[in-house]
């Protein structure tokens, strides 16, 4: 026999009351993130799973259990609850935008804004886990350096001909560990793709076999084959946009802080490692954890000192702040768009506000900011109805800044030098 109706309704409602007000504290911090965040993301199909246990329930006992019924009542109240802090990521993207790029903001993209643009994709919500699309051609593994599978990538284009098309690159996370190209960034590369952009996504070197700065190293590598090789796919090299979460968010904010970095280019030196365009999600910008936060200063004991740069913070500080996103700011900052979860369980939500404030102090363009409500790390990683607006919101991003950098730009051709068409 399986757990009986009252248990199952008691683990639903403690796995809900988690989402909506997570676990706090160092040791319950992964248990807490994993719990909320699939509870957060799959809040309607859960809904739907409370709702028909209830209903066989009453079919086959009737109403003698009415704990379990209680039960069962606030459990769909908490994920109808969650479903509407869902919904709010719409309006608070929007908002973000309106306010980093102006309310006018819409009339420059190309193709212009259409309302379907903020419309949730039900087909993809149904089935969340299926990530792929006909529309989409997917290369896989392709070889950016020597090191065999980890200095490989994988390129999503669309089916229909394309040239000159904008690129996205796209950095994994997992604590600088774990993950791999095939897990993270799908429901935003796929949806890109399908507009007609060229998405880049890279494996890099892990630790511990790995020690820093090999990991910020690949990626630059990875750009560089980015910029030489991309046309041959349809991409446009002179404009490439980086995103990526957690360990990836970090990543994608140093490479884009940090363009042709000498220290970080070994033979490759001089290869163009400018980026256009910076969306982070969830990000851990506090490597060397000089704004006193607790949570990245145990980040850096606990994982940086131990097992990714393999180096005493104190003794070794100038190499902890020469890979912190937040000590790289600088005025020459690309665009922008920082997003973050309201319950990040384990980057805090403060540890954005702080990069946030200082890149607006700093930077000569435009800095979105985007916390997202209820949201828990990994908030992007399948498509939900959070995710399905942060996607969106991210292209309307992407979109505007590649319209405004081209209209300040002649003509590819005669950027190559190629007679241009009159």
């Amino acid at each position: 026999m399986g757990p009986s109706f009252r248990t199952r309704r008691a683990a639903q409602l403690a796995l809900t009351a988690n989402a909506l007000r997570p676990l706090r504290g160092q040791a319950t911090a992964i248990p807490g993130f994993f719990a909320g965040w699939l509870t957060s993301e799959l809040a309607p199909h859960l809904l739907a799973v409370n709702v028909a246990d209830t209903a066989l329930h009453l079919a086959r006992r009737g109403r003698r259990d009415r704990i379990g019924l209680a039960l069962s009542a606030a459990s769909a109240a908490g994920l109808v609850a969650l479903m509407s802090s869902a919904h709010r990521a719409r309006d608070t993207v929007e908002d973000a935008l309106v306010s980093a790029l102006g309310p006018e903001y819409k009339d420059q993209l190309s193709p212009p804004s259409h309302p379907s643009d903020l419309s949730l994709p039900l087909d993809q919500l149904v089935m969340p886990f299926r990530m792929r699309s006909p529309e989409v051609r997917r290369t896989r593994d392709i070889a950016y350096a020597d090191g065999g599978k980890r200095y490989l990538l994988d390129v999503y284009r669309p089916r229909a001909p394309h040239r000159n098309r904008p690129v996205l690159l796209q950095i994994h996370g997992g604590a600088w560990m774990v993950g791999n190209k095939d897990q993270q960034g799908l429901p935003l590369m796929l949806h890109m793709a399908k507009r007609g952009w060229v998405c880049v996504s890279v494996n890099y070197p892990l630790s511990p076999r790995a020690r820093w700065p090999s990991h910020i190293v690949a990626i630059k590598q990875a750009l560089a084959w980015v910029k030489q090789t991309i046309a041959e796919y349809g991409g446009d090299p002179s404009f490439v946009a980086v995103t990526g979460g957690s360990a990836g968010g970090h990543l994608a904010s140093l490479l884009a802080l940090t363009p042709n970095d000498p220290a970080w280019q070994p033979g490759f030196d001089d290869a163009d490692t400018s980026v256009q365009a910076c969306v982070p999600h969830y990000g851990a910008y506090d490597f060397a954890a000089q704004s006193g936060s607790r949570a990245a200063k145990a980040m850096r004991r606990s994982v940086l000192e131990r097992y990714v740069v393999g180096k005493d913070a104190e003794t070794e500080l100038d190499t902890y702040l020469a890979a912190s996103p937040l000590h790289r700011i600088n005025p020459d900052a690309p665009p922008f768009f920082v997003l973050h979860g309201e319950h990040d369980s384990l980057i805090p939500v403060s540890d954005a506000r702080v990069f946030v404030d200082k890149l607006r102090a700093t930077s000569r363009r435009p800095v979105a900011y985007a916390e997202v409500p209820g949201a828990q790390h990994a908030f992007d990683i399948f498509p939900s109805i959070r995710s399905a607006h942060v996607v969106r919101g991210v292209q309307r991003f992407l979109e505007w800044t590649y319209a405004t950098q081209r209209a300040d730009q002649p003509p590819v051709a005669e950027r190559t030098g190629q007679s241009v068409a009159r």
